[in-house]
């Protein structure tokens, strides 16, 4: 049986809408036979009325599940209003937003994702559309401050199986060449080194030129490889010491996603600059970069833009959900299942390696039956 055979088998898309796909969007992604028509909670229901257990949540994205009251109301109410100014005007709920980022990102935990206080750090927020946006911001910032602090130095280092992205900039920052092969040129000014090799980075930072160093502490397009904490810790010790920018990438770690409210706070670190997208509005497109005050001010006014980032409409639904993920037990929650979801996939067969924090989590196989698992998953 051919590959489409099985599709059409499995199928649960309506006619209509696969003829309709094939024909006008761009399949930039390879399409599972199935058309979700509603969700609640963890549950998703197909066309044909089956219901799945959602453990993709969108790619990390519904923080709170689907169609949560709290942001359904929010963005009701919001829409009924206003939904787009632009930013020469100040937004309802942007600046409640901003202020519930930096309480956020000012939280401390212990190595197991336990929150216990507060850095009081004052950080500052851009608000965008997308996670690829939110490190465009990034990769600004630190370009700004290789300008105004070091002479010029303007090489971003980022970690081999990153993925910051789709954009130019951002694929250049990616530690993949499978993602670059197709677009060359890339822009100049980025170079991958090892994860959890600090000798390798120290290295490269000493020959010079180097503005920032941008990592993830859970690489998950890259396969889902844990930063260790005492590399994290020395490499905010080499950016303090030599003067540069740490930036983490929290666009699919953050906002609880690893039991904390950020993942670089289980190592005890601060970075930065700190950009995020996903989670922080259970789904809504959303991203954001932040950085401390420090650094947030070397952007003026016509140094950076968008058009539809911190709209009246996201930032309702952002805070409604950052609300709800923060006045909640959601950190022990996702600590406690997560621990469980990891004790029973260790104990699966063939499961060789069970990595990642929280409910962030992949399976290393001993065998390749992972397409296998899917295609019947979907069958039942």
């Amino acid at each position: 049986m051919s590959a489409d055979e099985k599709n059409d088998q499995l199928s649960a898309v309506t006619p209509e809408e696969r003829e309709l796909d094939d024909a006008f969007v761009m399949h930039t992604y390879g399409r599972l036979p199935v058309e979700f028509v509603s969700g609640h909670g963890a549950v998703l229901v197909d066309a044909a009325g089956r219901e799945y257990l959602d453990l993709l949540g969108g790619i990390g994205c519904s923080s709170l599940g689907h169609c949560h009251p709290a942001v359904v109301e929010a963005l009701r109410e919001q829409a009924g209003r206003v939904w787009q100014t632009s930013n020469y005007f100040y937004a309802e709920n942007r600046g409640e937003l901003a202020a519930a980022l930096s309480e956020l990102l000012s939280t401390t935990t212990d190595e197991g994702g336990h929150e216990m206080g507060s850095t009081g750090t004052h950080w500052k927020t851009f608000f965008a559309n997308s996670g690829a946006e939110a490190n465009e911001g990034a990769i600004k910032l630190a370009r700004r401050w290789g300008e105004t602090h070091l002479d010029g130095a303007s090489t971003i280092v980022t970690a081999r199986k990153s993925f910051h992205g789709r954009t130019l900039a951002t694929l250049a920052a990616t530690g993949q060449d499978k993602f670059h092969k197709s677009f060359r040129p890339l822009p100049e000014g980025f170079v991958s080194v090892p994860l959890n090799d600090i000798y390798t980075l120290r290295e490269r930072v000493e020959r010079g030129g180097v503005c920032a160093i941008m990592l993830e502490c859970v690489q998950g397009e890259g396969g889902v490889w844990n930063a260790n904490y005492d590399y994290l810790r020395d490499v905010r010790e080499l950016c303090t010491e030599k003067g540069l920018l740490l930036i983490v990438d929290e666009v699919q770690t953050g906002f609880y996603r690893c039991g904390s409210p950020f993942c670089y706070q289980r190592s005890g670190i601060e970075p930065d600059v700190v950009s995020m997208a996903k989670g922080i509005a259970d789904g809504f497109p959303m991203g954001a970069v932040a950085a401390r005050r420090e650094v947030a001010d070397l952007l003026q006014p016509g140094d950076h833009g968008s058009t539809f980032g911190g709209s009246p409409l996201a930032c309702a639904v952002g805070l409604a959900c950052v609300n709800a993920l923060a006045d909640g037990e959601m950190g022990e929650h996702v600590l406690s299942v997560g621990r469980h979801l990891r004790h029973r996939l260790t104990a699966l067969p063939h499961v060789s390696e069970v990595r990642g924090h929280g409910l962030m989590r992949g399976a290393q196989l001993d065998v390749p039956i992972a397409a296998r698992v899917v295609e019947e998953g979907l069958a039942e």
